[in-house]
């Protein structure tokens, strides 16, 4: 008697993808002010509490020194930190935003992308709502990115309709970054906060849609990438992912001063000491891999890899550990 064997089930399609995504959007979504207790008193932010001290997952926290000023300097430092990485991140949702409005404004009828994009567009929104909170009640003076990334911001969003590629690698830059930070410090388990503890559980879970999408797109329309578009978006990916990863991570002028970081220690932490080199690497694991497989990896790109200080051993699989992907 023969045996009957299940044939292999097919590959879902681009289009049934994004499908799920959107219907993961759906039955789990966060809302700013419904899902955070901001008027809770556990969740009150008091300028002189010792859990914003930045803990030694942090660049800058496992400085020696951050380590050796005073316990009120580094809370005071702590805090200060915390919103003004906040408030970038919520600039950053803000280009996003318009961004994927850009995009999806030319959609036909009946587009997968354009739900998915409206989805990732609604929960951003609720992103800057949820950050901006947290930056008011901080009560820091913050200016969040650079003057220059400020400057451009209002011009960045039209890359997604003239060169969409170039424009979600653009938002893995800023993504990517973030993300990992945020699961490297949940993971560790340190006394933190709890309002900034739910701020980073609400956008790391989101956030995995959000990069989901982005390499999925990017895994779609590479292919039909013409192949001087190939080459000079290759050239261009690791620049891009350097500039928007010191937007996010490097503390601006303004910043450095109001937090008193002396240059040596600038230059030490932003990025020459070989252990923050290894975490800078570390950060574009998953990036490289979507590079590799996109065709966006080339000798003369893997060049420009290793002169931004982001080359090295491509993940095997997303969110691979970092201390395996280095």
């Amino acid at each position: 008697m023969q045996i009957p064997t299940q044939l292999p089930t097919a590959a879902p399609t681009y289009e049934q993808r994004l499908q799920t995504l959107s219907e993961a959007s759906v039955h789990q979504h966060f809302d700013a002010f419904k899902d955070i207790a901001w008027d809770d008193p556990a969740y009150a932010i008091d300028p002189q509490d010792p859990r914003w001290i930045l803990p030694k997952v942090d660049v800058l926290g496992r400085t020696e020194w951050y380590q050796s000023l005073p316990q009120t300097e580094q809370i005071r430092i702590g805090l200060y930190r915390q919103a003004n990485v906040t408030k970038v991140g919520l600039q950053f949702e803000q280009i996003l935003i318009a961004g994927l409005m850009n995009y999806a404004f030319s959609l036909p009828n009946g587009s997968a992308e354009f739900r998915y994009s409206t989805h990732e567009a609604t929960e951003e929104c609720h992103h800057t709502q949820m950050f901006q909170e947290f930056v008011n009640r901080s009560g820091q003076p913050v200016h969040g990115g650079s003057l220059l990334f400020r400057a451009v911001a209002p011009f960045l969003p039209l890359a997604a309709k003239w060169v969409p590629f170039g424009f979600f690698y653009g938002v893995l830059a800023g993504e990517e970054p973030i993300d990992h930070v945020q699961k490297s410090i949940l993971r560790a388990g340190n006394d933190m906060h709890p309002l900034l503890q739910r701020i980073m559980q609400i956008h790391v879970a989101e956030e995995a849609r959000h990069i989901g999408f982005a390499h999925q797109y990017l895994e779609h329309k590479a292919p039909r990438l013409k192949r001087v578009e190939r080459l000079v978006l290759s050239l261009l990916v690791p620049v891009i992912m350097k500039w928007l990863c010191n937007e996010i991570l490097v503390p601006s002028k303004k910043a450095r001063k109001d937090m008193g970081i002396p240059k040596h220690v600038m230059k030490e932490v932003y990025w020459d000491s070989p252990e923050s080199q290894k975490f800078l690497r570390d950060l574009f694991g998953d990036v490289r891999m979507l590079a590799e497989s996109t065709g966006m990896m080339n000798p003369a790109s893997k060049r420009v890899w290793r002169a931004m200080g982001i080359d090295g051993r491509p993940s095997r699989f997303r969110s691979e550990p970092a201390s395996a992907a280095a």
